[in-house]
């Protein structure tokens, strides 16, 4: 496995070459405490036969003093290299470990899985292509678990290797493999990560590490190594925007003005017509330099340097860009921030933030929320704790270039530095904020300007109610696909409609057909079409309207919200509470099959949990009743609540 060639002994040039042109995928190992993660590294390098003959006999000599295996070789001691790290038998510290195979080189991160030292994951993770997140197979997911593969999905990791580590503890059970792997894809479903794989293996025996496993004849996956050396990150780097910010200008001679730094993104031309940002002014490229001679295209990650055909004002901090192509402009946006100091996030306070080239002045203006890690909840408070996770909105003091993380990774993220310590506090990642895309919580935005308000209605709720004989309300039937939403929500609207009332019903699947069709099916994009949909049933309410919404909904947080933005006091839910066998029976598209074969993903009640109200106002065993009595339920229910008035 290793890179070991024929070509050393014959043309080491040639080998050289070989070698630069590998593919490079940088990896980090990350999950809770003692799942494994050092020994994995140490013993994917061990099999990879990567270690040299005197680092063997170090490692060996240190395993019967320190070792915590119990053997003459604990893998782990090749990463864990201090000495705190060695007597505790955990890791401290970011571990980096570089190798190669004939075909690609490797950059390893061996990340700590202490809360405390969150802050040393998230730094090992930020360059990273991949992440292996171990699972101690006694333990199961763990609250470390679900916190750092959150914060790889924030960091935009798009591959993620579930490795649910120490089979042999388990006697090689499938069953408990297959219990944690579906516990893990419940979780991981509310992230945004696309490509999650799942390996049972055994790190100090070496199952399914680089060789296949005799033990676990029911696995027919591949190894940990296949995964590393096949899997596709070409795709993953933004080759669409150019973005070239500018680190430093070189003028060496007064015949020549060069502007160096990294392509962070995109591909620049010799040709290209090209923008300086913020200035505005445009060129064209006349060479890309480099020590080696001029290119005539650059990209991701060389380090280059440019040459204008104009004499334009060019300074530190700018950005090149191609003018049909531009970045956002403003200063301020809001952030995902992961707070890394001891003392806790001032808002209004002062800090130099560090964007791409850039270092400037900043302050967090407004604390939206922080999410609760293990339901990834959003929790009302003024500042952030060590480790802390975060949405934030940041002012500059002057207007910045930037995209949102999720497009591109140089230009949306940045670093914030106190000023008195000059230390690293925060890591921030910035979210879109341009119509129609962006992460999809809209809830907490503001309006895009201060400027808009509402104007009043000409007729008051008052005279609706006195004209429709009844009072607005919003009802949110919920439930999973196939408990019967639909069919409820016509049948109710027909009943009212035959009593002589205004409603009207609003169908998630019927939103998704026009106002929701950029809308996927995550759980962030399930919340967004809930917020649509209620938005729209505010409106209704304010003309007097019963509205009847018919949605999935299965987050309990946005079923909240729905509320706030509603009204509490105008707000029923209730929960259609047919068991899954039941509503797998009713569904006759498929979908609960696709999603058993994997076909589909994001379905509550398979691929991950449906949070089943903690206080509805009415709750219906539609396996059970008719439609009718369903109907006369909540028609008693609406009366009850002045709704109607007391006709019965």
């Amino acid at each position: 496995m290793s890179h070991v060639s024929d070509l050393i002994a014959t043309d080491i040039e040639a080998y050289l070459a070989q070698h630069e042109r590998k593919e490079l995928l940088r990896f980090l190992t990350c999950g809770s405490v003692d799942d494994g993660k050092s020994t994995l590294i140490g013993r994917l390098l061990y099999d990879s036969k990567m270690i040299y003959e005197d680092q063997l006999a170090a490692i060996r000599s240190d395993s019967i003093r320190v070792g915590t295996t119990g053997t003459d070789f604990d893998p782990a001691l090749l990463t864990d290299g201090l000495k705190a790290e060695r007597e505790q038998g955990i890791t401290i510290d970011v571990a980096y470990r570089y190798f190669s195979t004939a075909k690609r080189k490797f950059i390893i991160a061996d990340t700590p899985g202490h809360e405390q030292y969150t802050r040393n994951m998230v730094t090992g993770a930020s360059t990273c292509d991949l992440a292996i997140i171990l699972i101690d197979a006694r333990h199961g997911v763990m609250t470390q678990t679900k916190r750092h593969s959150f914060i790889a999905s924030l960091l935009r990791i798009k591959h993620i290797i579930v490795a649910v580590n120490k089979m042999d503890l388990m006697d090689f059970s499938e069953e408990v493999f297959e219990d944690i792997k579906r516990d893990y894809a419940a979780f991981s479903a509310k992230l945004d990560v696309d490509d999650v794989r799942f390996i049972p293996m055994s790190a100090l025996d070496g199952d399914n590490v680089v060789d296949r496993s005799e033990r676990m004849p029911w696995y027919d996956g591949g190894t940990l190594m296949h995964f590393l050396e096949n899997i596709h990150i070409a795709s993953d780097r933004n080759l669409i925007d150019m973005r070239f910010p500018v680190q430093y200008v070189n003028r060496p001679s007064p015949d020549f003005r060069g502007f160096c730094g990294m392509v962070a993104s995109g591909v620049v031309r010799k040709g290209d017509e090209v923008m300086v940002l913020p200035s505005r002014k445009t060129s064209r490229i006349a060479s890309i330099a480099t020590f080696d001679g001029d290119l005539g295209e650059a990209f991701p990650p060389l380090s280059v340097t440019l040459t204008l055909e104009d004499e334009i004002d060019v300074s530190r901090g700018d950005m090149i860009v191609h003018p049909n192509n531009v970045p956002q402009s403003s200063q301020s946006f809001d952030a995902m921030v992961v707070w890394m100091a001891e003392d806790p996030l001032v808002p209004g306070k002062q800090y130099r933030i560090k964007h791409a080239s850039n270092v400037l002045l900043g302050s967090v203006s407004a604390m939206r929320y922080r999410i609760d890690v293990n339901t990834l909840h959003h929790m009302d408070v003024s500042t952030l704790q060590l480790n802390e996770i975060g949405r934030c909105t940041l002012s500059l003091n002057h207007v910045v270039a930037f995209d949102a993380y999720k497009r591109n990774r140089g230009t949306g993220s940045f670093v914030i530095i106190d000023r008195l310590t000059n230390g690293t506090v925060g890591a921030g990642m910035i979210l879109d904020q341009s119509a129609g895309e962006g992460d999809g919580d809209h809830w907490d935005r503001a309006p895009a300007s201060d400027l808009l308000h509402a104007e009043p209605a000409e007729v008051s709720a008052a005279e609706r109610v006195e004209r429709y004989g009844q009072r607005p309300v919003t009802v949110l039937l919920t439930g999973l696909t196939g408990s019967g939403k639909t069919t409820l929500s016509r049948a109710l609207e027909r009943k009212l409609f035959e009593m002589g009332r205004a409603c009207v019903v609003l169908d998630g699947q019927t939103l998704r057909l026009g106002i929701s069709r950029d809308l996927g099916f995550s759980a962030t994009a399930r919340s967004e079409n809930l917020r649509r949909g209620a938005e729209t049933a505010k409106l209704l309410n304010d003309a007097g309207l019963i509205c009847i919404c018919a949605f999935v909904a299965p987050s309990e947080d946005a079923r909240r919200r729905a509320k706030d933005v509603v009204g509490a006091d105008r707000f029923l839910v209730a929960h259609l509470s047919a068991p899954l066998d039941v509503c797998r029976g009713r569904n006759a598209s498929g979908l609960y099959q696709a999603a058993d074969e994997s076909e589909l993903a994001n379905i509550p009640g398979v691929s991950f949990e449906y949070d089943v109200p903690k206080a509805a106002d009415l709750v219906l065993a539609t396996d059970s009743l008719p439609v009718d009595e369903c109907v006369e339920r909540l028609v008693a229910v609406l009366h009850d609540r002045g709704v109607l008035g007391d006709e019965r």
